[in-house]
């Protein structure tokens, strides 16, 4: 074990340090009346969100978000790929978002740059004030999170997560949306983050079956798929396990055969199971007998190995706390395997 027993890591920290920092956040960029403080271009109709790594997660978070929240369409691209396409979207009413914990992740950067030269309005969404990407960008908002010592992103990404959920309000009211219950839901995040730190014992228990496994398979649906892909990303980095993550009715179409090697299966879904959802699961323990958790709402048609859930009516607020659980997750699976998770072999953070 890298870390004494009365030593914690700084990923595990960090972890603990997000009911705080996010709302502390919320109290940055949110005055007493509920107005959001951002300074943002209002003639806005499309969203391009840019980033690599978990920032992309959030992007595809967010971009859900703004379809599902504030009405406006909203892609997310990783920053590599918009820099190999020869032609992107360069219309009048877009907003290019780029998102880097940072701010000198070098792909992103040049993405910005790529987007500059194309005369695109630029916001950035950052942890660092003096980076290159917040002086290169047209409008920018700051994640808060404070240092982030970790390889693993964890503070930073839900801080990211809070920033484009407030982004997407701010375009909602624009549009004549009434956002006053979703800043209601966002003032108990902290509280309902401080519950979702309470099942940790469950998480170990869980972490300590799955981290038998050599292959890990994640699926999801919808919002929850942005999520899939994070806690995909964090077992990987932190407990170098094969882990594959996928949109369960795609999953289905042949990729399903890899649970012939012998893998652990973990859902997803902040939202409720759909009939769909409940048939492909019950099919794949049919075929397969893959060992079954799940993260967030289940059901009592399926058979689950594990189940980790908590009460919460907000779908956004749930998201956070599913994204902390599986960060959990990732830690003390890592932990079981005696992985240093601070330190992954050949992995290197930029935090200047």
């Amino acid at each position: 074990m890298f870390f004494k027993n009365n030593q914690k890591s700084s990923m595990e920290k960090e972890i603990f340090e997000q009911a705080d920092v996010l709302d502390n956040l919320l109290k940055t960029h949110v005055n007493d009346n509920n107005y959001i403080l951002f300074d943002i271009p209002t003639d806005i109709s499309k969203v391009i969100m840019v980033a690599s790594g978990s920032s992309y997660h959030c992007a595809r978070f967010a971009a859900d978000l703004f379809g599902n929240v504030a009405g406006m369409e909203a892609r997310a691209i990783y920053s590599s790929e918009f820099l190999l396409k020869s032609a992107v979207p360069h219309d009048s009413d877009i907003l290019y978002v780029f998102i880097t914990q940072s701010g000198e992740t070098s792909d992103t950067n040049s993405a910005l740059k790529k987007a500059k030269e194309l005369g695109m309005r630029t916001l950035c969404i950052t942890n660092r004030k003096d980076s290159t990407i917040w002086q290169a960008a047209d409008f920018k908002i700051d994640c808060c999170a404070g240092e982030e010592k970790s390889i693993a992103a964890t503070k930073s990404l839900t801080t990211q997560m809070l920033c484009c959920t407030l982004l997407v309000l701010k375009y909602a009211s624009h549009k004549g949306i009434d956002i006053s219950s979703f800043i209601d839901d966002l003032k108990a995040l902290s509280d309902y983050v401080n519950q979702a730190y309470k099942l940790h014992s469950q998480i170990k228990t869980m972490a300590k079956f799955l981290a038998k496994y050599k292959n890990i398979v994640i699926t999801a649906d919808g919002i929850s798929y942005a999520i899939a892909k994070e806690a995909s990303l964090k077992i990987k980095e932190t407990s170098y396990i094969n882990v594959y993550s996928s949109i369960l009715g795609e999953f289905m179409h042949g990729h399903v055969a890899v649970l012939n090697n012998k893998s652990a299966m973990i859902h997803i879904s902040v939202d409720e199971l759909t009939y769909t959802a409940i048939k492909n699961l019950n099919k794949i323990e049919e075929d397969y007998n893959a060992p079954l958790c799940v993260v967030g709402c289940s059901n009592d048609k399926i058979k689950t190995k594990y189940h980790i859930d908590m009460n919460c009516e907000s779908v956004i607020v749930k998201s956070f706390c599913i994204v902390v659980i599986i960060q959990l997750l990732a830690l003390e699976i890592a932990q079981s395997l005696h992985r240093n998770v601070d330190k992954p072999r050949g992995l290197h953070k930029v935090v200047k």
